[in-house]
């Protein structure tokens, strides 16, 4: 699209207050406010609690497979000696399948703690309910009229 003057006659592209539409810096300065406005929403939703940190989720995932190792490696020396005096084939499958469903009932109720603050990365509980402003700088350019009738 372009756009005549008045005073030469020429042809010039149009504008939006002196910057060109579609040239480089419109390009850029476009792209950077996008992705300010997308790490708005994701420290947004990280306040709000329904964002979590990748390193926080790998921890409490190695705290239950922790848990479920070493559940799991106790129970030979929990059963053992049960099974040592038993003779009967379906008596021992059946001890077992109790020892190993009372293993599966403890890890099944197992909380894994994540303290975020370990991990350096998420925020705690109370830091997550206190919402930050993200900029505190002061207002530039010149005051508003508003701003001159109040005062």
């Amino acid at each position: 699209m372009t756009v005549t003057t008045k005073k030469d006659g020429g042809l010039r592209k149009p504008t939006t207050g002196g910057i060109i539409i579609g040239s480089d810096y419109d390009t850029e300065r476009t792209r950077k406010m996008k992705a300010d406005a997308d790490m708005a929403e994701i420290a947004l939703a990280r306040a709000k609690g329904e964002l979590c940190v990748t390193a926080d989720v790998i921890k409490a995932w190695e705290n239950v497979l922790h848990a479920c190792k070493a559940k799991l490696l106790s129970m030979p020396s929990k059963v053992s000696p049960v099974l040592a005096n038993e003779t009967e084939i379906s008596q021992v499958k059946h001890l077992l399948e109790e020892a190993i469903r009372e293993t599966l009932a403890e890890l099944s109720n197992y909380q894994p703690e994540v303290d975020a603050s370990k991990t350096g990365l998420g925020a705690s509980r109370e830091e997550a309910k206190e919402v930050k402003p993200r900029f505190t700088s002061k207002p530039n350019g010149r005051p508003k009229k508003i701003d001159k009738i109040l005062s």
